[in-house]
């Protein structure tokens, strides 16, 4: 391997390729495929992935092709949606160090959030931009429950004994999941007698006799792993009792009232529980017959039934009554909650009802206000005021509903807050706008009420840098856009009588300016060859730091000569802020980059030809045993027997692959060979169109079938001199084949 003096046209390609031209020519990356985990001794590549606490760690082989990607590339592993969709993907990993590897495994972790079967995988370079085909639909399931499932009637918590709920004729019951934390989050497995259901939610409404149970649906794959099928419970089925509400008194209740509802059934020991608008507000209570209603209670309005058990009774639930809200009217208040009164000025506050016909009475600081009775208020004094409407007539004509309270204040001082409008770091930022973020109006007692949507528009500004003025920068904002304006920020605001000033804020913005570097090549040779790399921005007067793997070289020169292999940069420093250029990574020379289409010994029939090509170079020599060249494309066309030399270019360095060429033999496949140790058909010799070859599957069996030899790139070199064979004329089977076709098979017989 040596590097290259004579300057190639190739060489120009690969100049516009390290000036940011790799455009010019597209990688193709491949969709990633599912690969076995090199971590567990015989393991496969996966079909599904079932994750957990226990077990988190799955590969996916990526390949693409050249040309090769920027330096400064990273791949990217992302996980659609479970419905395939990358609209919002997830990143499961990234690799900057696969620049030149053009086949590679990723290890990712599943999210504990996912479940479903429709997920997919993609890949994305980041320069070049690009993004892979998606790869197939997997199951994949986070299983972080995995124990059994609990269900009981309404999620109550109270198995019934005996594991059966006898159930009217005409009757439903709901079963639930009661041992899980957040059960809505899971999809469900239900099943009747054995048989599959399509509810998936974690409650299930029944009306059907049978042995019901549930797991946690995981997916075809993955819920048999997870083990989280439940207890059973039998629902039978019998006669109804009649169970019914009798008819309350009233059924719209006024705030404050109450009404007892009263089962039809009563004094026979029944278990009875309540239920709100189709949810249980109390558990199973033996004769609890009644239940009372409190108007007092926020959202006491909805459907009310009982349902009832007990031993020798079916499981009946009565129809509903409906209690509604006599008195129910809204009142809105129709100004902000704090209010700041200036010296001199008064406000008027409101309410608006939907109340039929309204009573108003203002009220302050818990006092009434006599005379106020009016939907509206003036205030100029400090205070808390809410209004309180009542109907004047109707079912509920004692109904009163108070206002939200607001708060009037007369400020002795105004505190003004000032704060970055966008997330800032000080040399990170190119540009940042500063504003007023709160105003607060105190007390005497140095108690805050906000009053910045009431009061930012009516205070006049002054922005000051370093103390002093900026001219014309008498808004509530400032736009800092060059680093001529690095300084520490403060706001001076007026309003009447009052004048606060803000907190101070720091800004040190980052130079507008990108920093490139480029390198001769990417690729180290040896270590006696340099590799320069340089930038077109002017170090002469800056101070500049050159940096090697994270770690500062102390190098002085503007330009960088490394044979060594790493990540370099260059960090310049404006204004006391450090601007790093783009990353080179320099890699180490790799043979193997350098591939053929074909065998290093080529095969041709007599009059023929065979036509070569190699890929992964960036130049290419094929010569002959002279020296004489045959052709300096990727591609050359052997007509002749003879050994041959392919010399290959990436970008500076040179690799050697040697070729031999034959021409193929034409002599049968044999079937009889004696090992009779003269050196003559000892061995099982093959034509040389299916020996010496990787991509051909040579397989001998014994005459049990067993497999005796199974190679690829047959050496004919069987059977090794080491082999006894005990009898006469012993036959073996054997088949030659490519992973698509059997190309031959027969019998060979061994002659001792």
């Amino acid at each position: 391997m040596r590097s290259k003096k004579n300057i190639r046209p190739y060489i120009i390609l690969i100049a516009f390729l390290l000036l940011g031209w790799s455009h010019a020519i597209a990688q193709t990356l491949n969709k990633p495929i599912p690969a076995d985990n090199p971590n567990i001794a015989g393991n496969s590549p996966w079909t599904a992935v079932c994750a957990s606490s226990d077990f988190n760690e799955y590969f996916v082989k990526f390949t693409w092709n050249t040309p090769l990607v920027n330096s400064n590339n990273s791949f990217i592993l992302e996980l659609s949606d479970a419905n395939g969709s990358f609209t919002t993907p997830t990143q499961l990993a990234s690799d900057n160090t696969k620049n030149t590897t053009f086949n590679f495994d990723f290890r990712f972790e599943l999210p504990n959030t996912a479940r479903g079967d429709g997920y997919k995988l993609r890949v994305v370079s980041t320069s070049p931009a690009k993004t892979s085909p998606a790869s197939d639909a997997f199951s994949m399931y986070y299983i972080d429950f995995k124990s059994s499932l609990l269900i009981s009637p309404n999620g109550n918590g109270n198995i019934p004994s005996g594991g059966t709920i006898e159930l009217c004729d005409g009757n439903s019951a709901t079963l639930a999941v009661h041992n899980v934390t957040n059960p809505q989050t899971y999809r469900y497995n239900w099943y009747r007698s054995g048989t599959p259901l399509a509810e998936k939610s974690h409650t299930i409404t029944i009306t059907q006799a049978g042995i019901y149970m549930v797991e946690v649906d995981y997916g075809s794959l993955c819920s048999g792993s997870a083990n989280t099928l439940s207890n059973d419970i039998e629902i039978t089925t019998g006669a109804s009792l009649g169970i019914a509400l009798n008819t309350p008194s009233k059924t719209a209740l006024c705030s404050g009232e109450t009404e007892t509802l009263e089962a039809n059934i009563m004094g026979q020991g029944l278990s009875y529980t309540w239920f709100k608008n189709g949810t249980a507000v109390t558990g199973p209570t033996v004769d609890a017959h009644t239940y009372a209603v409190d108007a007092s209670i926020p959202g006491f309005e909805g459907e009310y039934a009982v349902e009832i058990d007990g031993d020798g009774t079916c499981l009946e639930r009565s129809s509903g009554v409906t209690i509604t809200n006599a008195g129910d009217f809204t009142v809105t208040r129709n100004n902000d909650p704090n209010i700041v009164l200036l010296p001199s000025q008064t406000k008027t506050l409101s309410v608006t009802t939907s109340a039929s016909s309204p009573v108003y009475q203002w009220y302050k600081d818990g006092v009434i206000l006599a005379g106020q009775i009016s939907n509206t208020l003036n205030v100029n004094q400090p205070g808390g005021y809410f209004a309180r409407v009542s109907q004047s007539g109707g079912a509920c004509a004692a109904t009163a509903i108070d206002s939200e309270i607001t708060t009037v204040v007369i400020p002795a001082s105004f505190e003004i807050t000032i704060a970055y409008t966008a997330e800032y770091e000080d040399c990170k930022n190119n540009s940042i706008v500063l504003g007023v973020a709160t105003i607060n109006a105190l007390d005497t007692q140095g108690v805050k009420t906000d009053v910045t949507s009431e009061l930012i528009g009516n205070f006049t500004y002054q922005w000051k840098k370093d103390g002093i003025g900026v001219n014309g920068a008498t808004a509530s904002s400032i736009s800092l856009t060059d680093i001529s304006e690095n300084g520490i920020y403060e706001l001076d605001a007026v309003v009447e009588t009052y004048s606060p000033t803000s907190n101070t804020l720091s800004v040190l913005l980052l130079v507008n300016e990108t920093l490139a570097i480029t390198a001769s090549s990417l690729v180290s040779c040896n270590d006696a060859e340099f590799i320069t790399i340089s930038t077109t921005t002017d170090l002469s007067s800056t101070t500049f730091d050159w940096i090697k793997d994270g770690v500062d070289l102390n190098s002085l020169t503007e330009t960088l000569n490394v044979s060594e292999t790493g990540k370099y940069q260059l960090v310049v420093y404006r204004n006391g802020c450090p601007l790093p250029s783009n990353e080179i990574t320099i890699s180490p020379l790799d043979d193997s980059l350098i591939t053929l289409d074909s065998p290093n010994t080529v095969v041709f029939p007599t009059g023929g030809s065979k036509t070569v090509t190699a890929s992964g170079g960036t130049a290419y020599q094929w010569v002959d045993i002279n020296n004489v060249l045959l052709s300096d494309s990727a591609s050359v066309t052997f007509t002749e027997e003879g050994s041959y030399l392919l010399i290959a270019n990436i970008e500076n360095c040179e690799i050697t692959k040697q070729i031999t060429v034959v021409l193929q033999d034409i002599f049968k496949v044999p079937n009889v060979i004696t090992v009779n140790g003269d050196g003559i058909n000892d061995q099982w010799i093959i034509p040389n169109t299916y020996s010496r070859n990787k991509d051909i599957n040579v397989l001998i069996y014994n005459a049990k079938g067993e497999v005796i030899l199974n190679v690829f790139d047959y050496q004919n070199n069987w059977p090794e001199s080491t082999i006894a064979f005990k009898k006469q004329n012993m036959v073996f089977y054997y088949k030659i084949k490519t992973s698509k076709e059997v190309l031959k098979q027969g019998t060979i017989t061994i002659i001792r």
